[in-house]
């Protein structure tokens, strides 16, 4: 195996991201660390956040004896002797004249990311996790807006000493930790100030990187605690003293440190470093090598390369905007250098980039939100996401198969197309992690269980692959990856701790090699800062947008709301959703994703619980329409950043995507009344009875998805005339209409109207020859 094969991974430069653009559209932050010095201790210092969630995600206890019969010899006892030896080779490479600024920047980052957790022996309390987490955000995330090219001097300074304080307040939480837990309810001028800073640091933060939209409603929602107690009844509350809000906001596990920054800290962040390990490994070259393999000679076949490769991007990334910029580079010239307009190009590539959130097995971060709120295995999230994710994908396919067939457009020539059978015998190896990702989620281990393990094999996996390009013959090669293989697996049928030194095994192999060894321990190094600066406009929404869940604890204004649109669904379910469909898309157009599930199923989802809509699917609902609004105008993030690609304006991508994204709307209304869809049990039915109502529904939405497609695009086998197309909306209407005779109705016209089309088509063709 050649390094040609293995995809080598590129060495960083000094921004720490070899392909990273200045500027990343999803938020305000830049996407380099910066330059000089200062750019490498923020490198650094991400490159510390990570290492810190790794060794707490791991769980792995620091203080136990290596060697029984030795006392002293702990796994904290041989870090530091590592460290001690680390500072004499700096030291004496100081004192022969040679300073390694690179080495002291490193080694303090590091070692103080270290001290933070032997404290409590390397298994931090979850309270002092989260702080810390929020800690490390604010830092890096201050760090990133200093050290821009364009910041001033004096705002150099100022974020920079925001970044600080908002590490010192979680700082404060580990130090005082036991003290806080002691005088709980009780707070001192100090936790006072704390507190305040903690707020004002993550308001000022998040409205510079991530726009005021955020900022306003969590600040809405604060000013409704401090003086909610003057609105005329019903909206009051009893009032809530300023000691009272900060110790529920800034102090605990209901405000800042709620369960999304929870999740933040653990599930999410070792998913995000998963998807960075992976895409350095060489995965989403893979995978749009065997898309285009698959589907660049079909009709139209940039365009569903473009939707194959951001549905295997999803099950990796989870990510939406990040797909469209990663991608849509590639895709969109493609589709358009095809015959494909530049508003439908950037359309595909939005809505496909989008549906990576709902892609199966690792979703977007909403999903690890969810099963942690709702208290549900991550696998039963996934399970019924997996038939709304094909469908999705399944209509993003269609509409680029008909409005090929209505441009008459064709395929790539097979000259410019590689091969898939090549690509899988060649690089069938690095989707490896994925796959035992896969099996550890379904075979019934934690989420955090799982993205530990698939980190370190990917880890491993790319170490590996340095180590199998420097061996001199196949004989070696072969004998390597069988043990590799073997002892890999027997790992993790050990413990988390032998996983970890598999990888420290072929860590040290790596520095043994050389020039060649270093240059992969340094792109993994980079991969570790890269994953970092991902994780920040997650975290940080996480992190504010506890303010909401604080607030509807403290106060109850949840039940405000609720009573209202129950009082609504009482009279009608569908406007009771239509409402709730509504609030999350306009909610959408201003915050992220994350923020709006959350604050969205706070208020609704419980609500639609008590209009029994199953569990799942009430939180479903709202998620998917948090999803949308990044397709929606006027807004439209997605869309506006596939804009500089497509070279057209966002809102005409927007009104595009809306139009191919269809059944995204429409599949959770048919989820609500037939739960079916979404693989959930139904009262009365079981064994082949569930499973044919369940084939039932998917056919059913199916023909809805190929019937909406053939109206919006007009085109079917030949274009349609105006009062075909405005039939075939109709028969979908029908087949999603939870009203009894609709089905049949519904079916009934839509074999009309198709097989008279094809016959017209038949009659047509023969006429024209």
């Amino acid at each position: 195996m050649s390094t040609q094969d293995s995809r080598p991974l590129a060495v960083p430069d000094v921004a720490g991201s070899p392909q990273a653009a200045p500027y990343d559209p999803e938020h305000g932050l830049p996407a380099t660390f910066g330059e000089g010095w200062k750019g490498r201790l923020l490198f650094w210092i991400a490159v510390a956040f990570s290492a810190f969630q790794i060794v707490t995600a791991f769980g792995i206890p620091l203080d136990f004896r290596i060697v029984p019969a030795i006392s002293w010899l702990t796994p904290i006892m041989a870090i530091r002797i590592a460290f001690v030896l680390w500072l004499g080779w700096i030291l004496l490479g100081a004192a022969r004249g040679r300073p390694n600024i690179e080495a002291i920047l490193a080694f303090l980052a590091l070692f103080g990311a270290f001290e933070l957790v032997t404290l409590y022996t390397g298994t931090l309390p979850n309270q002092v996790l989260r702080t810390l987490h929020v800690g490390f955000l604010c830092l890096t995330a201050c760090g990133l807006l200093a050290n821009a090219d364009e910041t001033s001097p004096p705002a150099r300074a100022f974020w920079w000493a925001v970044g600080v304080v908002g590490f010192a307040v979680g700082l404060y939480h580990w130090w005082n930790y036991n003290e806080l837990v002691n005088r709980a309810g009780e707070l001192t001028h100090a936790d006072m100030v704390v507190g305040i800073g903690a707020l004002i640091v993550l308001f000022l933060l998040v409205w510079r990187a991530m726009g005021i939209a955020l900022p306003l409603v969590a600040g809405t929602f604060l000013a409704y605690c401090l003086f909610g107690n003057y609105l005329p009844a019903p909206y009051d509350h009893r009032g809530y003293s300023l000691e009272q809000v900060i110790e529920q906001m800034a102090f605990g596990t209901e405000g800042l440190y709620a369960t999304p920054t929870a999740v933040s800290a653990t599930f999410i962040f070792l998913f995000i470093l998963f998807g960075a390990f992976m895409e350095r490994a060489g995965v989403i070259d893979f995978f749009n090598d065997i898309s285009m393999a698959v589907f660049g000679g079909k009709q139209g076949g940039p365009g569903k390369v473009c939707v194959a490769s951001s549905a295997l991007m999803g099950t990796v990334s989870g990510s939406g905007v990040a797909n469209v910029v990663a991608s849509g580079q590639f895709t969109i010239p493609l589709m358009k250098r095809s015959g494909f307009n530049g508003a439908f190009a950037g359309g595909v590539e939005a809505t496909s980039s989008m549906g990576g959130q709902i892609m199966p097995p690792v979703m977007g971060a909403v999903a690890f939100i969810m099963a942690e709120t709702i208290d549900v295995p991550y696998a039963k999230i996934v399970e019924a996401a997996i038939i709304p994710a094909l469908l999705y994908f399944a209509a993003c396919y269609w509409a680029v198969h008909l409005e090929a067939g209505k441009l008459g457009l064709h395929g790539l020539p097979k000259s410019q197309l590689p091969s898939a059978r090549a690509e899988i015998r060649k690089n069938w190896y690095l989707i490896a992690p994925l796959m035992v990702l896969v099996y550890l989620l379904f075979a019934g281990f934690t989420p955090l269980f799982a993205g530990a393990i698939g980190l370190a094999l990917t880890v491993a996996l790319i170490l590996a692959l340095a180590i199998s390009a420097g061996l001199t013959t196949s004989a070696l090669r072969i004998v390597f990856w069988v043990g590799f293989a073997l002892i890999s697996a027997a790992s993790m049928t050990i413990s988390m701790a032998t996983v970890l030194m598999v990888v420290l095994v072929l860590v040290l192999w790596n520095v043994l090699r050389g020039g060649s060894g270093r240059a992969v321990l340094e792109s993994c190094v980079a991969a570790l800062a890269d994953g970092a600066r991902q994780a920040l406009p997650v975290g940080l929404a996480c992190a504010l947008v506890g303010i909401v869940i604080g607030t509807m604890t403290l106060t109850g204004i949840g039940t405000i709301f609720g009573s209202w649109l129950i009082g609504i669904g009482k009279h009608s379910m569908f406007l009771a959703l239509v409402l709730t469909m509504i609030f999350s898309l306009i909610l959408g157009m201003g915050i992220p994703t994350i923020p709006n599930y959350i604050i969205t199923s706070s208020l609704a989802a419980p609500i639609l619980l008590q209009l029994d809509v199953p569990l799942i699917v009430s939180h479903m609902f709202v998620f998917y329409f948090g999803i949308m609004a990044d397709l929606t105008p006027p807004v439209a993030l997605a869309a506006f950043a596939a804009a500089p690609m497509a070279k057209v304006s966002g809102m005409k991508i927007g009104v595009q995507a809306v139009k191919i994204a269809l059944p995204g709307f429409v599949v959770p209304y048919m989820a609500v009344y037939d739960p079916t869809l979404m693989l959930q049990p139904v009262a009365g039915l079981s064994g082949a009875g569930y499973w044919l109502a369940v084939a039932y529904i998917v056919i059913k939405a199916t023909l809805a998805m190929v019937l909406w497609g053939t109206a919006f695009v007009g085109y079917l086998v030949r274009p349609l005339t105006l009062w075909e197309r405005v039939l075939a909306a109709l028969a979908a209407g029908l087949l999603v209409a939870a009203v009894p005779i609709t089905d049949e109705i519904g079916f009934a016209l839509a074999a009309a109207i198709i097989a008279q089309h094809v016959w017209r088509a038949r009659m047509a063709g023969r006429q024209a020859a």
